[in-house]
């Protein structure tokens, strides 16, 4: 058993080293977890050609009724795709599936511009500013509620529960933001269902009805409308400072960039194998007895398969610990594997690239001003709440 709470703080801002020690042991251990879930046991599987073949591994559960154990949300939010599988899964996916098509993401991208420019525009006078609070956060937020329908004056209230939800400071102040945020959500739903339709993509879904005339249940359109919100930003926002983050500590790097904006693409990719804003993905539960390189996993007990180990694996990437913006990326596990795989990537990818052009053109000395801080709890998300730069 590998207690990762006693590495400390060190292990919250750069866990990557100690992820390197437990490849080198071997690509599943069982471990015990830090705060905020500390005494939690799992199996933490580290290895990257394991770590894919599990997350497409359809022995894995993910609906946690599959294993007996009590989802963390224990019940508030309601039923949606990351926690469901086949034929729930399929079928909750299609019917949402259609929104976010690559022709229907690349219609974004004006909105996407016109917001990243107001920001910038408010920003850049300043000389100075927290890249997190004035820019990476607003714009995916933004973006969001825009597309579901979030009025403006409840955003901010809404950031506050999707943060504790994603990187809980503790089990009660988890559990508190699950309660508002299931009463929130249930209350948007019902607002939209009165007024008729209004255009966006909340109250399509209240009416959405697939050809055999199936349609989401209050509970299925609760638990949506939380993944969508919820991972719809607090992924894009890691992104866009951990891209930042990542080229300002490795100014040859960022000179290339510079020099060549065609490397903007292998960069964000780069970026999300190098540090991505997903450290490990959400539970899932061994439905039958497995084996996972080598290592036998009993019937009921829970896995969590580490992306961000994954994705150092030196066996899949030469030099895994080097930042390379033309490194060949392609296959990291930032957004997933299989039947799970990310549905918001394709809006991810084009909110970071946007944003990234804009801010370096725009920023042409933009530098650190003093180190990124409040690291985000738990091993769910990987980021900063905290980023000083200046220019």
């Amino acid at each position: 058993m590998i207690d990762l709470g006693e590495y400390g703080a060190r292990f919250t801002e750069d866990p990557h080293p100690v992820y390197a020690e437990l490849r080198a042991l071997g690509p599943v251990h069982r471990v015990r977890l830090p705060a905020p879930d500390e005494g939690h046991e799992t199996w933490l599987v580290v290895g990257y050609e394991e770590a894919r073949a599990a997350l497409a591994d359809p022995r894995l559960a993910k609906n946690p009724n599959t294993g007996g154990f009590v989802f963390y949300d224990d019940g508030l939010i309601g039923e949606h795709m990351l926690l469901a599988d086949p034929p729930r899964h399929t079928r909750l996916r299609a019917l949402i599936a259609g929104e976010f098509t690559g022709r229907r993401v690349a219609a974004l991208r004006p909105r996407i511009q016109e917001i990243t420019d107001e920001l910038l525009d408010a920003m850049l006078p300043l000389g100075h500013a927290d890249l997190v609070e004035s820019f990476a956060y607003p714009l995916p937020l933004t973006v969001i509620c825009e597309l579901l329908g979030v009025p403006e004056p409840d955003r901010a209230a809404f950031r506050e529960l999707s943060t504790e939800v994603v990187a809980p400071t503790s089990a009660e102040s988890e559990q508190k933001a699950f309660v508002e945020l299931a009463a929130y959500l249930g209350e948007l739903i019902e607002d939209k269902r009165c007024a008729g339709p209004t255009g966006d993509l909340l109250s399509g879904l209240v009416r959405t009805t697939a050809e055999d005339g199936d349609r989401l249940s209050a509970r299925e359109l609760r638990g949506m409308a939380f993944l969508l919100l919820v991972a719809g930003h607090e992924t894009t926002v890691n992104l866009i400072t951990g891209t930042v983050r990542a080229l300002l500590g490795h100014p040859d790097q960022l000179d290339a960039l510079r020099a060549d904006m065609t490397l903007l693409d292998g960069t964000i990719e780069e970026t999300l194998r190098y540090d991505g804003p997903v450290e490990n993905a959400t539970f899932r539960c061994a439905a039958e007895p497995l084996d996972i390189g080598g290592t036998a996993i009993a019937a009921g007990e829970e896995v969590m398969i580490c992306l961000s180990a994954a994705d150092r694996d030196d066996a899949r990437y030469p030099a895994p610990e080097r930042f390379d913006l033309r490194r060949e990326a392609r296959g990291h596990l930032a957004f997933g594997h299989g039947i799970h795989y990310c549905l918001g990537a394709p809006l991810a990818r084009l909110e970071a690239r946007v944003a990234l052009r804009s801010l370096l053109e725009r920023c042409p000395d933009l530098a650190l001003d003093g180190p990124p801080s409040g690291w985000l709890p738990g091993m769910l998300m990987r980021g900063v709440r905290r980023m000083p730069v200046r220019w």
